[in-house]
C-alpha cells in the first residue's frame, strides 16, 4: 500500500509550469523556492505591535497549472519562543479570459479564506481581495529578485486612507547541497 502523504506530495508538486503557462507565470518564477522572513505586524494606529521570524515556500503545482505557497509565522524554528501561529496556503491559477490570476488564501488556524485577483506590475505583483468587506485589501509583492522581495498587506478604507497591516522582508534560504 502506498503512503497517502507521499502520493499527494508527488501529485501536487510539479517540476515547472506547463508550456502554455510559462509566459503568464513568469512573474512568479523568481519566487519559487524557500524564503526566511522578517515579519512586522502593525496596529490600526500604524505602530508596530509584533515582530517575528517567518518562512515562505513557493512551488509549481497541479501539473504545472498553478503556483502554490505556504507561509508560516512564526517560523518553525522560533515557535518555542514566539508561540503558535498560522500556516497559510495559497493556490494561484491563470485565468486567460480575465487576463489575471485568481488566488485563494486559506488560513486554517482561524478558518479564514480570502480570494484575490492578481496582476503583475513592474517588478511587482498586486493581489486585490474580492471578498465583500468594509475596506479593500491588497497584498503586494515588490522588489522581487533572486535573493529577496518585499510583501505588504494593506487595507484601504472608503475615504482612501491606507493602513498597513503587515510587512514581510524575504531572504532566500540557501539551497541544500547533496
Amino acid at each position: 500500500m502506498s503512503d497517502p502523504a507521499q502520493v499527494l506530495a508527488e501529485l501536487m508538486v510539479s517540476d515547472g509550469p506547463r508550456p502554455e503557462f510559462v509566459a503568464p507565470f513568469q512573474v512568479f518564477a523568481p519566487l519559487i523556492g524557500s524564503w526566511d522572513l522578517d515579519v512586522v505586524f502593525y496596529g490600526d494606529d500604524g505602530k508596530v505591535v509584533r515582530e517575528l521570524k517567518g518562512e515562505w515556500h513557493f512551488a509549481w503545482v497541479l501539473d504545472g497549472r498553478a503556483v502554490a505557497d505556504i507561509w508560516i509565522t512564526p517560523s518553525r524554528a522560533t515557535r518555542a519562543i514566539d508561540g503558535d501561529g498560522e500556516w497559510g496556503l495559497t493556490i494561484r491559477i491563470w485565468d486567460p479570459p480575465l487576463n489575471a490570476f485568481r488566488s485563494t488564501w486559506m488560513g486554517p488556524r482561524n478558518a479564514f479564506v480570502m480570494t484575490f485577483i492578481g496582476h503583475p506590475g513592474d517588478n511587482s505583483i498586486v493581489l486585490e481581495a474580492r471578498e465583500p468587506q468594509a475596506h479593500k485589501t491588497r497584498w503586494i509583492f515588490t522588489d522581487i529578485s533572486d535573493t529577496g522581495f518585499h510583501w505588504r498587506n494593506e487595507d484601504e478604507s472608503e475615504d482612501g486612507t491606507i493602513t498597513i497591516r503587515q510587512r514581510f522582508t524575504a531572504h532566500r534560504q540557501p539551497t541544500p547541497t547533496r
